[in-house]
């Protein structure tokens, strides 16, 4: 999906700076009960695990919800997308109970009917089975599709359009672009791509490598 989500690739971050090894689960306990609120609001609203909608819900935050309350703060705010989504929570029912909590006197509104959807994962996980064999194979020069996604992809903007060589053919999984709408799993095969820093970002980037794991939908022939 086109939004403030797909930012790898993009300029104006700053540098990383790799996690320390003494880094712990959450640095602070809210961020644990957020975890697990996330985790839960994901079970109540759509019925099920499903990784894909809520990886969706999260790149629809705007840019506030998404960057301003940080990691675990987007996983809270895409938790309340979620619930809301599926009518467990009606629009503006959280904030009206935090002013509430905080003292102010605010009507809250009214408990939506749950429209929740019909849904069931075929199997756990996301590794599934498929009975066509790979469409490309290890060392094959391939290019990632240049198309335009309104919804949910696991396909990078940095990647659309850009040549790389197929690394290794991975098993089927379940295709993130119709599972988070609930729109069937259509596992395909999976492929490591790898792409080089100048094929990518132009000739005066710096000099290093990057694989990505591209769905053999995302994929086409370079000839």
């Amino acid at each position: 999906m086109e939004g403030i989500a797909d930012m790898g690739g993009t300029p104006g971050w700053g540098p990383v700076h790799p996690p320390s090894r003494a880094e712990p689960v959450f640095e602070e306990t809210w961020q644990g009960r957020a975890f697990a609120l996330a985790t839960l609001s994901g079970r109540i609203a759509y019925g099920g695990v499903n990784l894909d909608a809520f990886r969706h819900a999260l790149e629809r935050l705007d840019r506030a919800a998404y960057l301003d309350d940080g990691y675990f703060g987007r996983w809270l705010n895409g938790a309340e997308l979620m619930l809301t989504d599926s009518a467990i929570l009606a629009p503006g029912a959280v904030d009206a109970r935090a002013r509430n909590l905080r003292g102010e006197h605010v009507a809250e509104p009214p408990v939506p009917e749950p429209a929740v959807p019909d849904y069931a994962p075929a199997a756990e996980g996301s590794l599934r089975s498929v009975a066509t064999a790979p469409a490309f194979a290890v060392g094959e020069r391939v290019r990632a599709k240049a198309l335009p996604v309104p919804g949910h992809t696991r396909l990078p903007g940095y990647v659309r359009g850009h040549t790389g060589t197929v690394e290794i053919v991975q098993p089927a999984f379940v295709l993130p672009d119709t599972n988070a709408h609930f729109q069937g799993e259509h596992p395909q095969h999976v492929y490591s791509v790898r792409f080089t820093s100048r094929e990518l970002w132009g000739a005066g980037a710096e000099p290093f490598a990057l694989t990505a794991e591209l769905f053999e939908s995302y994929l086409e022939t370079t000839s």
